[in-house]
This record gives structure tokens, C-alpha cells and sequence, in this order.
């Protein structure tokens, strides 16, 4: 694999924050995952000193195998029965306001944890039903009534990202399908209208700017109402490798771009991840709410 001296946008500060130690020893009495912590995000020391992090469930070990992600995938673990409580617990000790929940992928599941999903929702709402609920679902493999108990459940946002271009998905994504994924997104809001729905987008795996422009009009004509993108950073030299730092104005265009095609907003930068400020997508939007009236 080629070596790239990581430009000057890319250096981080790793300055861990003076609650980093509050937030892990909070997990391990909860006995909870983070995707922040599994997948290498480099945002975690960041999210942490701020009391935030993104609450993994299902398990640590994936049944798919990605080339871009960090999350191993070796024996699936049996679904701990108190992780909702749990998750509901961890985020009330963190007062967090807005709590993201993400998973594994576990084929393996009759309905691929959709269910472990809808719980964990209403637990966190039966604590408070105030708190806004993010999840970054899988897409299980197509299965719509698995989506509908998600659905069901309420949460503000469902999170379901593309990933990558369409070109690079058999070297990238191997076991997913582009357009199940669009499916996914407009099935939500066939379903409930009134949920948000969120995708992602890295960059830096060899795509072409007008590619990427295609998947933002791909996932408009979805319904798709707030986008991420961002920097893609190989995790290892096992992973797929990386093809080009994009400059901090290629993020700007993207962005412009894409809020010219009607996203309702969109976090665009080297260091943005799915959950990265997840918060500030709704405020921006209730915001704009009271502007209106």
C-alpha cells in the first residue's frame, strides 16, 4: 500500500479531554460499545472530553466484511438482553439531549436486529421522552417489515449510509447493494414522512467528483434530508487503500452542492463521521423552523 504523508488538515489534537476517563469508565458499568472506540474514529478523544459518544449494540463482531471499516468481524456474540436498559441508563448518566445508536451488522438475526433496535428506542424514550434518537441502521438486507419495527418505534432520524460511490462498491462494499440502500431510505419515509433520514458519503477511495455529485442527486430523489461527508482514512494496510487526501475546498463544493439539490444540512470536512456534532443537523433544522414562522 502506498504511504501518504497525511497533509496539515489532517494532523489531530490528541489532547484527551478531562471527562475521556468519566465517559469509558461509564461504559464499562454499563458493559456497552462504542462505535467511536471499535471503528477508530478520530474524533473520539473530542467526543469524549465532551461527554458524547456513539453507543454501538448487537455486539462488537460484524457478520460482513468491508474493506474500508475497523469493526472485526469474528464469532457474533449472543444479543445482551439488557442493552437497551442499559443504553437508556448510560445516556441519562451522560445527560446527553441527543443520543446516537448504531450497530454491527448480524445477518445472522431472523430479522437482523431490527427489533433490538425498536427496544432500545422506546427504553431511551420511556427514561425521557424528550431526547432525540439518532440510529445508524444496517440495511437488513431489504427486509421491510424488519425496517418497519424501527419505523415503528419513532426514533427522530434513521441513518443509513451509501458509503461510496456505485463504481467502487464490489471492491468496497462487497456484501451491500446501492440501490437496496436507496430502497431503505425511501421506504422510511413511505413509512413515516414525519422521520428524518440521514446518509454518509467518504471520500478518497478513487471516486470522481461527478460520481459523487450522482450519489447526491441518487439519495435527494430518496428523501434523503441530511448528508455527511468525509475523509476516508484507511484504518490499517489490510483495508482498502486509500487514493487521495481531498482538499478542505473540494468539501466546501461538495457542500454547496449539495445544499443547492435540497438537503436540509450537510456536515462536509476531512474529520466528519456519521455521528460527528449528529446534534447539530436537528438544531440547524429547528432553527430554520423558527425562522419560517
Amino acid at each position: 500500500m502506498k504511504v501518504y504523508r497525511k497533509p496539515q488538515w489532517l494532523r489531530i489534537n490528541l489532547s484527551q479531554g478531562r471527562n475521556l476517563d468519566d465517559v469509558e469508565n461509564l461504559l464499562k458499568k454499563y458493559s456497552l460499545n462504542t462505535v467511536c472506540r471499535e471503528a477508530n474514529c478520530p474524533n473520539r478523544m473530542e467526543c469524549f472530553s465532551k461527554k458524547t459518544a456513539t453507543f454501538m449494540i448487537l455486539g462488537k463482531e460484524c457478520s460482513r466484511n468491508c474493506k474500508f471499516c475497523n469493526v472485526s468481524h469474528g464469532e457474533l456474540e449472543e444479543v445482551d438482553e439488557n442493552e437497551p436498559e442499559n443504553v437508556a441508563n448510560a445516556a441519562l448518566d451522560l445527560k446527553l439531549k441527543h443520543v446516537v445508536i448504531t450497530s454491527v451488522t448480524r445477518d445472522d438475526l431472523v430479522d437482523g436486529g431490527a427489533g433490538h433496535f425498536a427496544k432500545v428506542i422506546k427504553t431511551i424514550k420511556s427514561n425521557d421522552p424528550k431526547i432525540i434518537v439518532e440510529v445508524l441502521i444496517p440495511d437488513f438486507k431489504g427486509d421491510d417489515e424488519a425496517l418497519s419495527k424501527v419505523v415503528k418505534a419513532k426514533p427522530e432520524i434513521i441513518n443509513h449510509n451509501v458509503e461510496t460511490v456505485p463504481r467502487l462498491y464490489e471492491k468496497v462494499r462487497p456484501m451491500a447493494i446501492y440501490e437496496r440502500s436507496l430502497q431503505l431510505l425511501k421506504n422510511v419515509k413511505m413509512m413515516d414522512n414525519n422521520i428524518f433520514t440521514k446518509s454518509g458519503i467518504m471520500v478518497g477511495l478513487g471516486e470522481r467528483e461527478e460520481e459523487v455529485i450522482e450519489v447526491f442527486k441518487d439519495l435527494r430523489k430518496a428523501g434523503c434530508d441530511f448528508l455527511t461527508i468525509g475523509q476516508y482514512l484507511p484504518p490499517s494496510k489490510k483495508h482498502y487503500p486509500l487514493v487521495e487526501y481531498i482538499h478542505p475546498e473540494i468539501f466546501e463544493k461538495y457542500k454547496e452542492e449539495a445544499l443547492q439539490l435540497g438537503f436540509c444540512f450537510v456536515a462536509s470536512g476531512p474529520f466528519v463521521r456519521s455521528s460527528y456534532h449528529a446534534a447539530e443537523a436537528m438544531k440547524n433544522f429547528q432553527d430554520n423552523e423558527e425562522v419560517l414562522k
